[in-house]
């Protein structure tokens, strides 16, 4: 009986260093596979590049579907279709549980055109984006935060909407609030 009993305490110390030990490598290898994303989005969540998305503060499930797209090809977007090859749903949660963790972004210190800021939010009102996005527009779910992203990247996604959606469920139309050209 003790020896059996010997025998099962030595199969528990060997599996728990073996999960110590996975769990040091699969750290180390998180933070390897994290650095593009971040070296890109920005380590603070802000992006510096035109056109790459601030991701701080961007809520879980968003992320999460995101990612998966990109995984499946379902959205295809370079580099990010490429990244996310491979990675596991287990990576796919934690990156983007990490990433959700990450400070939202700080407003543009430069000064803004009131008559283009005023008329941004005149076509929020107008397009109820508060009913999805929430009134401060920090995302909720499977939607957006759109507080304090890049301008040029949000012109350039909802253009993208804009053409992919179908013209009855558009709610980008008589407002122009994407013009095509511009």
């Amino acid at each position: 009986m003790l020896s059996l009993l010997s025998t099962y305490i030595v199969r528990i110390v060997v599996v728990a260093l073996v999960l110590v030990g996975d769990t040091t490598a699969f750290a180390a290898g998180f933070e390897e596979r994290i650095a593009p994303c971040l070296a890109c989005h920005g380590e603070t969540g802000q992006s510096e590049k035109p056109e790459v998305p601030s991701l701080g503060a961007q809520p879980v499930n968003f992320l999460l579907i995101q990612i998966y797209m990109f995984r499946e090809k379902l959205r295809q977007v370079e580099p990010m279709t490429t990244a996310a090859q491979g990675l596991s749903d287990e990576e796919l949660r934690q990156f983007s549980a990490f990433i959700s963790k990450l400070p939202p972004p700080n407003p543009r210190a430069d000064p803004s055109d009131a008559a283009r800021m005023e008329r941004g939010r005149a076509l929020a009102r107008i397009h109820h984006c508060a009913f999805c996005h929430q009134p401060d527009f920090s995302g909720r779910e499977q939607m957006p935060r759109l507080a304090a992203q890049r301008e040029d990247y949000l012109v350039k996604t909802l253009r993208a909407y804009k053409k992919q959606c179908p013209p009855r469920l558009r709610r980008f139309d008589g407002g122009g609030a994407v013009p095509d050209q511009g």
